[in-house]
């Protein structure tokens, strides 16, 4: 498939509903979520900026993981992560597909921690549970955010809590950067982006 002007080689599940497990659903109202190419994750992959070098970057609740590809592929250090083993397992055989180097971690992004320098997300709020889990993430793990929306109805919450923490700049239909201060020239300039005479 043709994406953010690359060319990727992606496998997917034939039959995403025959992966329905009762337990899991049982256990946490778990559903194969992640064995659908969703609109959002097209959005988000397509919005990266061309160039990422050396920016350290997690994706939360991966599924397919077209947006790691495609920043890993321009430069990133990218960790995907998804708490669908099968998820983590495919997004690996993809990017050995596609010669594209990245990590993938099995974990539920709602407790997951760590440091970046930008956060990616697609569609992950497709239940109102996961609104403060996002708001209470995001800041503690990089100064910018790139998250692509759905049209569901908590999203709204979700940039009204944001706007109190986050400057939100729209850059595609339905795709939000939320950057804290300063966030976008830490970025730009571990990407290579700055010039010598930026601005500190």
């Amino acid at each position: 498939m043709h994406v953010g002007g690359l060319e990727l080689s992606i496998l997917r599940p034939a039959d995403p509903e025959a992966l329905l497990d009762e337990e899991a659903f049982v256990r946490d109202e778990f559903l194969p979520y992640w064995a659908e190419l969703w609109p959002a994750g097209v959005a988000l992959a397509e919005s990266l900026p061309r160039r990422l070098d050396g920016v350290d970057a997690v994706e939360l609740g991966c599924g397919l993981g077209l947006p790691s590809l495609v920043a890993a592929a321009r430069g990133a250090r990218v960790v995907a992560t998804d708490w669908a083993g099968d998820a983590v397992e495919l997004l690996r055989r993809n990017a050995e597909r596609n010669a594209i180097v990245l990590r993938v971690e099995i974990a539920d992004w709602r407790s997951y921690t760590g440091s970046f320098d930008l956060a990616l997300a697609a569609d992950v709020l497709y239940e109102r549970r996961n609104v403060e889990p996002l708001l209470d993430l995001l800041p503690r793990l990089a100064p910018e955010a790139i998250v692509a929306l759905a049209g569901r109805p908590y999203e709204a919450e979700f940039l009204r809590g944001a706007r109190e923490r986050w400057r939100i700049d729209e850059v595609a239909r339905r795709v939000v950067r939320l950057r804290a201060e300063r966030a976008a020239e830490v970025v730009a300039h571990r990407a290579g982006e700055v010039g010598r005479n930026a601005t500190r």
